[in-house]
């Protein structure tokens, strides 16, 4: 990125400032936003990367007093109020205001980057132990588990405790009413369905919460002989299916309020409520998670009368691309193995397997909140000089 100055100027009548860079582009910024984003010690305080400046002070109809270049690589402006900024090329070049430059820093910022994948997908693998210890290892982790969605960690111990071991690696776990970390095992008067032998649909994990977690990890302690298999979808590449061939349907569970609910004793006794479309859509209209979990969806439906089959027929047509052979992967894990995946996007599932005297399979499981992970793919970025 070049960042020399060719030259500055205040344009006054628009209260904006514009640079002409050595690599031809040029720049607009607002007086406003300059004088907001200040970086001399009285308006930041740059042991915290934190604004002090308030905007009770702030005069949004400010201009440039006096603008000075100095030395191609700092504009040094002087406000009405006799305030002094001073700002590095480089820093302005990162936060230029044309669409291009804004797409490139979101890219960094945010790793949109997004692989569809369905019944022929590659597995992701990595070592567990490669993971823990090596920077270069735990980014290629991290950035794989923002693109595909799924990534199988294989060579930890099967023993409990693994997973607490990758929570400290990003940072900690999330902390939900089944505790730090849970036990996927057959129960008796089992408090939730996984907590059984039998087949499970493809769903998301924790739909009753407002904010269900972002990330899921599960290890695999001990696997029944027979049956027992994993299933998975990837949801955003199937709600661009359902998009394409049903509107109607996807209009119908990105705009629906489904009750979610969840009650029981676990790590405390809880009684959860929640609301959620099914898919859920940002701004621009791109699925940015999806909700649903057939058990815990609630008995109470907060819709008219006259929009429930609607609803149903839309659901349905959802849940049988999930179950297109062409679209579902199916494995099964092995003692040693951390599937880690993307709860907001993969929807999961199990087949069925038979009770015996004993357990015969036993995973343990915990999640990770999305800024958690996103926090830690950050740094680890940082750390081995990956560029985007």
């Amino acid at each position: 990125m070049s960042s020399a100055i060719l030259k500055v100027e205040a344009l006054d009548a628009d209260h904006l400032v514009q640079i002409h860079w050595d690599d031809g582009e040029e720049s607009l910024y607002p007086a406003v936003w300059l004088r907001d984003n200040c970086q001399c010690p009285c308006c930041y305080l740059d042991s915290a990367k934190a604004r002090k400046l308030l905007i009770e002070a702030l005069d949004v109809n400010t201009w440039v007093k006096h603008l000075t270049l100095i030395n191609q690589r700092k504009v040094h402006i002087i406000w009405p109020d006799e305030h002094i900024s001073d700002f590095e090329a480089e820093w302005l070049k990162k936060r230029c205001f044309s669409q291009k430059s804004r797409a490139k820093l979101q890219k960094e910022l945010f790793f949109p980057e997004c692989q569809y994948w369905g019944a022929s997908l590659h597995l992701p693998t990595l070592d567990f132990e490669d993971v823990l210890t090596s920077d270069e290892h735990a980014y290629k982790w991290l950035s794989t588990l923002k693109k595909i969605g799924i990534v199988r960690l294989a060579g930890a111990a099967a023993q409990r405790g693994e997973v607490a071991k990758l929570g400290k690696r990003i940072g900690f776990l999330y902390l939900t009413f089944y505790g730090h970390t849970w036990q996927v095992q057959d129960k008796i008067d089992a408090n939730n369905v996984a907590y059984t032998t039998g087949k499970l649909s493809f769903h998301t994990d924790y739909p009753a919460l407002h904010h269900p977690p972002g990330v899921q990890f599960l290890h695999c302690i001990k696997q029944t002989a027979t049956g027992g298999e994993s299933e998975i979808v990837d949801g955003f590449n199937v709600c661009r299916q359902l998009k394409e061939q049903n509107p109607k349907a996807f209009q119908i569970l990105s705009s629906t309020f489904v009750d979610f609910t969840d009650i029981g004793v676990d790590f405390c006794d809880f009684s959860v409520q929640s609301k959620h479309k099914i898919i859920e859509v940002d701004n621009k209209g791109q699925v940015i998670r999806i909700n649903f979990n057939n058990s815990t969806r609630d008995t109470i439906f907060d819709i008219p009368v006259e929009k429930v089959q609607p609803f149903y027929a839309a659901l349905k047509e959802f849940v049988d691309l999930m179950n297109n052979k062409e679209n579902k992967f199916t494995f099964k894990m092995h003692p040693g193995d951390v599937i880690t995946f993307d709860n907001w996007r993969l929807l999961h599932g199990r087949r069925s397997y038979e009770a015996g005297t004993e357990i015969s399979r036993h995973l343990e499981g915990g999640y990770a909140d999305w800024d958690v992970v996103m926090s830690r793919l950050r740094i680890l970025k940082k750390a081995v000089k990956i560029e985007n």
